[in-house]
């Protein structure tokens, strides 16, 4: 498929082998552009049980702040589809990743992370009424 790079593969492809893994805890990358549609697939797949979900809700490969609606958005589709105490909101993956570049500005991060909190909280309020 085009954008994706040898090391983006379908979460798919690979979910199996993922929950093959005695975890209590599962990250996935969620938020970036090849990797956000992906939230269906637990539409069909089942988390383990007593197992939790940390879908990345901001991304790491841009310096764009997601908006807490987002992020209060991204969180509620996998809370509706493996239950709202089985969501831990994440980030895609670490913001110093990049070989050979500079790691996103700290002001960024700490930015994307005040979007977190936020949205997180607008989720809570949505599911723990």
């Amino acid at each position: 498929m085009l954008g994706l790079t040898s090391n983006d593969i379908p979460l798919e492809n690979i979910i199996d082998i993922i929950f093959r893994v005695r975890a209590s805890r599962y990250s996935i990358e969620a938020s970036i552009p090849v990797h956000e549609h992906e939230w269906s697939l637990f539409e069909e797949v089942k988390l383990p049980e007593g197992a939790l979900l940390i879908p990345g809700v901001v991304g790491h490969c841009c310096d764009f702040i997601e908006h807490p609606e987002l992020v209060a958005q991204r969180i509620g589709r996998y809370a509706k589809l493996v239950g709202r105490e089985n969501v831990i909101a994440g980030s895609d993956c670490g913001y110093g990743t990049w070989v050979g570049q500079a790691a996103v500005d700290p002001d960024v991060v700490w930015a994307k992370m005040a979007a977190m909190a936020e949205g997180a909280r607008i989720a809570t309020k949505e599911f723990w009424r």
